[in-house]
């Protein structure tokens, strides 16, 4: 029987997932008008290769040092001050690192730009063969490193709202890049026009997604106001001052490096994937992107949403050594994780083809790119749940202070993702490397499972709803490979007459799948009470 205190904090953690995931979900749509926009003006080419990988290295950094480092780092330290000497106090530690931050990462940037053809060699060693595209993504990548201080920042900003229960700026922050990464490649005709016939070279390819690149800045711009106009509305804004570096401010960053690589070990696994494909042929590393953008969307709304709640709230458990309630909290969010991930791994396993073909299959996106990328989706669909599972139990070891368990355990899947890289590659091309990807992932989570369980965070009752929620998902499955072979057989030669046919199948497929799921997944009981009260059977009993 729950005490009255865990079903406030339950329907506190509810309400803020509900709110991220919202947010997460419009940003994940915006992302995807964004991909079909870069896929319809640059195809999986040598120009979209080269973008992808200058705003990989921005991007990597972000991920490394913004969205899960400093959040994880940050925000037990920020709670812990608040909570001993006073909101005050706790303003001047988020100074402390704003200030140190902003000039240790700008000293990056400055580096990194003077150093980027090594940089690009590195990330890319394949592009040295084909001089175009190398010097393209120099220059892409010098345009938008800068990036990389302004989200930080609105990182730290977004942690410290956070940590005042108040979730929407740092949700909202992704919402805004897209937007701007949409009109930027929106304006890609038209800077092609006002630049005139361009010829074969360096030049060409830097200037078809030079619009984007520079999006990728005034994205920045826009998000650091709004983070600062949330900052003012708690009356929290943080002052400038001279660099200092306190005893809590030590705590941050000694707790800083192994959350950023810890953190980061999805990341730097697809880093991998990226370097690795770069020399399989043209076009690999974007066929892997657009199939890791789908399952970004799962991950973000569900994972990304899921972690975020769930690390204020675990925080502040832990400081009252209350392991019950954090065992209680872990396996809710596992419940709800799982209630989305499995039957997402089972579509886009079954449902590959018509995913890719109608969200990308368009314009210089052609059917040899679709087959690519749809095969990379369906192996990085064998590792979507461990994904999502990934940033559910990795709060579990930052709010107990010990983001060195979560470094060593993204190393070790560092390590399997690289010697899987290499042996399937040779076989399987990029698709080995999507496959070698999942594997990590789930050996990650084997690990973490496992530690928590013996440490009692985790009771082995909190997997009991996986069994008729992954039912429910192999019902969808069976359901949508039947729908899949009759509308490719019977109703292609249709709906290839219509504009749009390929949309219009992956539409008819989505929409089966998700009531077939939901139908059987009532049946079952598998549906998580508080997301779908309505639609639990009468007189049946909710663990969650």
């Amino acid at each position: 029987m729950k005490t009255p205190r865990q079903i406030r904090n339950e329907n506190a953690f509810d309400g803020h997932f509900r709110e991220i995931g919202k947010l997460t979900a419009l940003s994940r749509l915006l992302g995807f008008l964004r991909d079909i926009s870069l896929a319809h003006f640059l195809g999986a080419g040598p120009a979209a290769d080269a973008f992808l990988v200058a705003f990989k290295l921005p991007n990597l950094f972000r991920r490394l040092t913004a969205e899960g480092a400093m959040t994880n780092a940050f925000l037990p330290v920020f709670a812990r001050v608040r909570q001993e000497t006073g909101r005050p106090a706790a303003l001047i530690l988020a100074a402390e690192i704003q200030i140190i931050l902003l000039l240790v990462l700008s000293a990056i940037v400055v580096v990194a730009e003077i150093f980027m053809p090594a940089i690009i060699a590195l990330l890319a060693p394949g592009f040295v063969q084909t001089p175009e595209r190398f010097e393209a993504t120099v220059t892409l990548a010098r345009i938008a490193m800068p990036y990389l201080p302004m989200i930080s920042l609105v990182a730290l900003w977004a942690a410290v709202t956070n940590a005042h229960d108040r979730f929407f700026g740092g949700a909202a922050a992704p919402v805004i890049l897209n937007i701007c990464l949409i009109g930027g490649t929106l304006c890609i005709p038209l800077f092609q026009m006002l630049n005139g016939t361009y010829s074969d070279g360096v030049s060409h390819l830097a200037l078809l997604a030079m619009p984007v690149a520079i999006a990728v800045l005034g994205a920045g711009v826009c998000q650091m106001a709004l983070m600062q106009r949330m900052l003012g509305r708690i009356d929290a804004s943080i002052k400038w001052q001279k660099p200092r570096l306190s005893q809590s401010g030590k705590r941050v960053w000694r707790a800083f490096v192994p959350a950023a690589l810890g953190a980061g070990g999805l990341q730097l696994n697809l880093l991998i994937d990226m370097i690795l494909a770069s020399l399989v042929s043209v076009g690999a590393i974007s066929w892997l992107y657009y199939a890791d953008r789908i399952v970004q969307l799962p991950l973000g709304i569900i994972g990304i949403a899921l972690g975020t709640a769930l690390l204020p709230q675990l925080s502040k458990l832990e400081s009252e050594d209350n392991k019950a309630d954090v065992a209680e909290r872990i396996a809710h969010s596992l419940h709800i994780a799982a209630f989305f991930a499995l039957p997402a791994c089972v579509a886009v396993i079954v449902i590959c083809d018509p995913i890719i073909g109608g969200l990308f299959g368009y314009g210089a996106f052609g059917s040899g790119d679709v087959a690519m990328t749809a095969s990379a989706l369906a192996a990085y669909g064998v590792g979507l749940p461990a994904f999502v599972f990934n940033k559910v139990l990795q709060p579990a070891f930052f709010a107990s202070n010990r983001g060195a368990i979560v470094l060593k355990v993204s190393f070790l899947s560092v390590g399997v993702n690289l010697v899987g890289s290499l042996t399937l590659m040779p076989i399987l091309g990029h698709v080995g490397l999507a496959l070698a990807t999942s594997a990590a992932s789930w050996v990650a989570v084997a690990i973490m499972t496992v530690m928590l369980l013996s440490e009692g965070r985790l009771k082995q009752d909190a997997f009991a709803p996986f069994l008729p929620i992954g039912f429910a998902s192999l019902v969808m499955g069976a359901i949508l490979f039947a729908g899949h072979l009759m509308v490719t057989s019977d109703l292609m030669p249709f709906l290839t007459t219509m504009m749009m046919g390929t949309a219009i199948i992956m539409t008819i497929l989505v929409i089966a799948g998700l009531g077939s799921y939901f139908l059987a997944a009532y049946l079952c009981g598998a549906i998580p009470a508080f997301l779908f009260k309505r639609l639990q059977p009468a007189g049946r009993k909710k663990r969650f």
